[in-house]
């Protein structure tokens, strides 16, 4: 089981800001070794109650809340990540394990009781979690993430671009998922993570595109639609 803790900010620029800020970064960070031109792949499956708890946790602002979702980077992919996303205050907690690619296909059927084969008690937690609460999968979201890393105070920023989502499969894994955009192609969502405090050089370069923080969240982007569609 993997775990980080962290502080993040989030903003909302455009495509143009993106790829200003991406060769301002590249000067003085490392680059994700995936980033190819136009990045690398991320494609996330994620889970939420019958009444939509996370999600509206996000919504009202909750300060204690959490996501749970797999997370894959290519179709073709023979494990995922199991994740568990957490809020704790101004601090973000994410811990994750591998799983099978064929476990996480029982994970999407709602079969979690393959996760009691696995020793870590982070799997426990998920199995109580996703059982206890009726969580079932909610909506699969893909998008490209562009990734600078400075190892002082484990300083990472991304620039996700070309999101798409689907609420009507939740076949991970499938090559040819029929998705749709959640985000204008022209604007892209840019994180910044670090413990401790953010190098005064990298907040300059990401004040540079004079944009506000927000709380734009890419699993609320994909859900919005559909769920307002409802009401």
């Amino acid at each position: 089981m993997n775990e980080v803790l962290r502080q993040e900010k989030k903003y909302l620029i455009t495509e143009a800001d993106g790829q200003k800020l991406c060769g301002l970064l590249s000067r003085v960070m490392t680059e994700d070794p995936h980033n190819g031109p136009l990045g690398y792949r991320i494609r996330s499956l994620y889970f939420d109650t019958p009444d939509e708890r996370d999600y509206y946790d996000k919504i009202e602002g909750i300060l204690l809340r959490r996501k749970i979702r797999l997370r894959i980077y290519e179709p073709g992919a023979s494990s995922a990540k199991l994740e568990i996303k957490q809020k704790e205050g101004q601090y973000q907690k994410k811990r994750s394990m591998s799983v099978k690619r064929e476990d996480a296909e029982c994970l999407i059927a709602g079969d979690y009781s393959v996760l009691q084969k696995y020793r870590e008690p982070f799997a426990a937690e998920c199995y109580g979690l996703l059982h206890g609460f009726c969580y079932r999968p909610k909506t699969v979201v893909e998008y490209r993430r562009k990734a600078y890393i400075a190892k002082e105070n484990k300083i990472r920023v991304t620039i996700d671009h070309q999101i798409i989502a689907t609420e009507s499969c939740w076949d991970l894994f499938s090559p040819k998922l029929n998705m749709y955009p959640v985000l204008d192609p022209f604007n892209a969502v840019l994180e910044v993570k670090y413990n401790g405090f953010l190098l005064s050089y990298i907040k300059s370069l990401v004040n540079s595109i004079d944009r506000s923080e927000t709380t734009v969240s890419k699993y609320c982007l994909a859900r919005g639609a559909g769920l307002g569609f409802r009401l």
